[in-house]
C-alpha cells in the first residue's frame, strides 16, 4: 500500500469516525426547569443537536418578558413565550410600556410562533382536613390566589369572581407569596383553599398530595358555558380547557380527587409557545419543527404532565385576539406531519 494512499484511507476513516456538526448555531431562552415551558426547548435543543440540525445554546431562568424582545429584536433567536407577551408588546403596554405602541407594535410584527404549550391549568384545590366544599363555599375564607404581581393573580382573581361573584378582600381574603415559597405556604395550612394555575402533575401539586389528601374542583358547567367566562377565556395568552376525570385521577394517583358533575374537568389554561424571528431561514425553521414534531412521544415520555400540556395541538389558543401567527417553516412542518393549522393562525405575509 503506498504512503499516499495509507494517508488517504486514514483521513476518510477519521472523517466518518468524527461526530457530525450541528448545521447551524442557535441561542435560546427560557424559564426555569420543571414546567412545560422549559420542558419544550430543552428536548428541542437535544433532539435538533443529535440530528445535526442545530446546535442551540439554551439558556435557562431567564426573565420571558425581555426574552421574546430580545427574539423581536434579533439578538436571540428562539425563546419561550407566554402568549400575553406579544399581545401586551404589540399594544406597547404593562412591561413593554416604556416601548410605546408604535415600537411595541413593530417588535411584536416580528414574532412568529413554532409549537405551542399549555403553562398552567387554574382550578380550585384544598386540602381535605380543609373540609372546604368547593366554588360555592368560599365566602369567608382564606385563599392563596398567586404571587403579590402578575398575570397569574389577576387570572385566579378573575375566575374567582366570574365563578362565585366574590372580590378580593370584599368576599374572600386572598393571600400571596413568590413562587418559590408556595408549596410552603399551602403546605403550612394558612390558606382554605388555593387557585393557581398547575400541571397533572407539576412538583408542587406531587409535594402537596404527599402531605394530606386533596380535592379539586372543576369549574361549575354553567358558568364555564355562560358569556362572560367564554370571552374571558378567548383573551389572548387564555384558553378553555376539557379534560376527561378518569385520566386526571389516572395521572395524580389516589393523593387527589377529582370533582366535577359529568366527568369533565373544565378549567381556565395559560397558554404559550416557543417563538422565533420572522426572519429566521424557513428551511432552518422547518427542520427544527419536523424533529421535534417526529420525537414528540419522547418529549411528552420525560415528564408527568407530558399528555396533558397540548404538546402536539398547533391550533390551541391560536386565532381570536391572539396576535401570534406560525413562522411559515414551522406551519409547513406542522401540515406535513398530518396536523391542521388553522388559516387564522399563519402568516400571510
Amino acid at each position: 500500500m503506498s504512503k499516499h494512499y495509507l494517508a488517504g484511507a486514514i483521513i476518510a476513516a477519521s472523517l466518518f469516525a468524527a461526530p457530525a456538526f450541528a448545521q447551524a448555531n442557535l441561542t435560546a431562552e427560557t424559564a426555569s426547569a420543571g414546567g412545560s415551558t422549559h420542558l419544550a426547548p430543552s428536548h428541542l435543543t437535544e433532539v435538533t443537536g443529535t440530528r445535526g440540525i442545530a446546535n442551540i445554546q439554551l439558556a435557562e431562568g431567564q426573565t420571558l418578558t425581555n426574552s421574546i424582545q430580545n427574539v423581536a429584536e434579533g439578538k436571540t433567536d428562539i425563546a419561550s413565550a407566554p402568549h400575553i407577551l406579544p399581545f401586551l408588546m404589540s399594544r406597547g403596554v404593562g412591561p413593554y410600556g416604556k416601548l410605546g405602541k408604535e415600537k411595541g407594535a413593530e417588535l411584536a410584527s416580528n414574532l412568529r410562533s413554532i409549537y405551542p404549550y399549555t403553562l398552567g391549568i387554574f382550578f380550585l384545590y384544598a386540602y381535605d382536613a380543609k373540609n372546604l366544599g368547593g366554588w360555592d363555599d368560599l365566602e369567608g375564607k382564606v385563599l392563596f390566589n398567586g404571587p403579590p404581581r402578575g398575570g397569574a393573580l389577576n387570572n385566579a382573581r378573575t375566575m374567582i369572581e366570574l365563578i362565585t361573584g366574590l372580590k378580593d378582600g370584599d368576599g374572600y381574603t386572598g393571600i400571596q407569596a413568590n413562587w418559590g415559597q408556595a408549596t410552603a405556604v399551602i403546605s403550612g395550612g394558612e390558606p382554605d383553599g388555593v387557585v393557581l394555575p398547575e400541571l397533572f402533575p407539576n412538583t408542587r401539586v406531587s409535594t402537596l398530595g404527599s402531605s394530606g389528601k386533596v380535592t379539586a374542583w372543576s369549574m361549575p358547567k354553567d358558568v364555564y358555558e355562560s358569556e362572560a367566562m367564554q370571552k374571558y377565556m378567548k383573551a389572548p395568552g387564555s384558553a378553555s380547557v376539557e379534560l376527561p376525570v378518569a385520566d386526571l385521577q389516572a395521572a395524580m394517583g389516589d393523593d387527589w380527587t377529582f370533582v366535577s358533575e359529568d366527568g369533565t374537568f373544565r378549567a381556565l389554561a395559560t397558554i404559550g409557545g416557543d417563538v422565533v424571528n420572522k426572519d429566521m431561514d424557513e428551511q432552518l425553521v422547518y427542520d427544527l419543527v419536523s424533529a421535534y414534531i417526529a420525537t414528540l412521544d419522547e418529549l411528552k415520555a420525560k415528564a408527568p404532565f407530558g399528555n396533558t400540556v397540548n404538546y402536539d395541538n398547533p391550533g390551541f389558543g391560536m386565532c381570536g385576539a391572539n396576535p401570534m401567527k406560525y413562522h411559515k417553516g414551522a406551519a409547513r412542518a406542522w401540515e406535513d406531519a398530518g396536523f391542521e393549522v388553522p388559516d387564522c393562525a399563519k402568516d400571510e405575509s
